[in-house]
């Protein structure tokens, strides 16, 4: 049994159930997975999602201060010290797309040439923008970040498969249900905010 996988399974669905509840606890849990990620990651040789946990990890701590710290305009109408849900523009989400595509397909290419060893790269990589995005929309307390988590559940899961990860394709299937669930939950927190 590989512990690690175990941990982090643990650890990463704690803290997305917590996100998807709007609990703020998320991120201390949040800063254990980001260590638990890189741990694993080296582990299995995946380079870019390796490379991804330092950024994580700052996302987290600004995603920490943005959800305990809102602007005037953006408190919660039930608690002043909580951030509200909104959404992105057409137009943004276009960019984010655009975004992901263009970064997802050079980092692919420079890990190619770079880390040989890496099985996926442009899955990889795709994988790694798409969380980065995901995770600054999550701190930023986007409605939109849930469709960027299931998009990166989907491709998790396929990742993790293809390295032969034991736990960590159980906790991409959870993630989904409650990527569903908490897109759920925050389209009727932004309706009551709106």
């Amino acid at each position: 049994m590989d512990w690690i996988d175990l941990i982090t399974s643990v650890l990463g669905l704690s803290c997305v159930f917590l996100a998807g509840r709007g609990s703020k606890y998320n991120f201390w849990v949040g800063y254990l997975y980001t260590a638990a990620l890189f741990l694993m990651f080296w582990n299995k040789q995946l380079y870019a999602s390796l490379l991804l946990q330092p950024i994580s990890l700052a996302i987290n701590v600004m995603g920490h201060y943005r959800w305990t710290h809102p602007r005037k305009e953006e408190e919660s109408s039930e608690d002043s010290k909580k951030l509200k849900v909104t959404m992105l523009s057409w137009t943004e989400r276009l960019f984010a797309a655009a975004s992901v595509f263009i970064i997802a397909g050079l980092w692919g290419w420079i890990l190619d040439s770079l880390f040989p060893a890496d099985p996926h790269p442009y899955l990889d990589s795709c994988v790694t923008v798409l969380i980065l995005v995901a995770q600054y929309l999550s701190a930023q307390k986007k409605w939109d970040c849930w469709v960027a988590w299931l998009l990166v559940n989907i491709c998790q899961l396929a990742l993790h498969l293809s390295v032969g990860h034991i736990f960590m394709p159980v906790v991409c299937t959870l993630y989904l249900i409650n990527g569903v669930a908490s897109l759920a939950k925050w389209m009727k927190l932004y309706r009551k905010e709106a």
